[in-house]
């Protein structure tokens, strides 16, 4: 992690997903949600959303090359506009959809699996 700048006590600040492939889980994330990356090496990939896009060496993540990886820990939800476009977003670019999308008190969201096995979430208010 080169620099951080959001600082803000006690919130969650930055995340790292264990991953099996890094070529993979880099292709993935850059094309179903636009992410870029700063390369560390073979182990280790700092993650840059649209979040952190013109601050220079910030980074809201990072992926780590694992030998394995396990489900059912924390989930990560992102947010989208539009769930169908994330939807299309996720199945297009090689994630596959395990539940929903469905409707929830805050509105839409539903869970995908990533190259590596990793389950996360999209959420939309729409």
């Amino acid at each position: 992690m080169t620099g951080h700048t959001h600082s803000i006590p006690l919130t969650i600040d930055y995340i790292e997903i264990s991953v099996t492939d890094m070529q993979a889980a880099r292709e993935f994330y850059g094309a179903a949600f636009g992410w870029s990356f700063t390369t560390y090496g073979d182990q280790y990939s700092g993650i840059r959303t649209a979040a952190e896009s013109g601050r220079e060496g910030d980074e809201a993540g990072g992926l780590l090359l694992a030998d394995t990886v396990t489900r059912g820990g924390p989930l990560v939800l992102l947010y989208a506009d539009d769930i169908e476009d994330a939807v299309e977003r996720v199945t297009r670019a090689g994630g596959v959809v395990v539940n929903g999308p469905y409707e929830f008190p805050g509105g839409r969201r539903f869970h995908f699996l990533d190259p590596s096995g990793n389950e996360l979430g999209v959420w939309s208010a729409a």
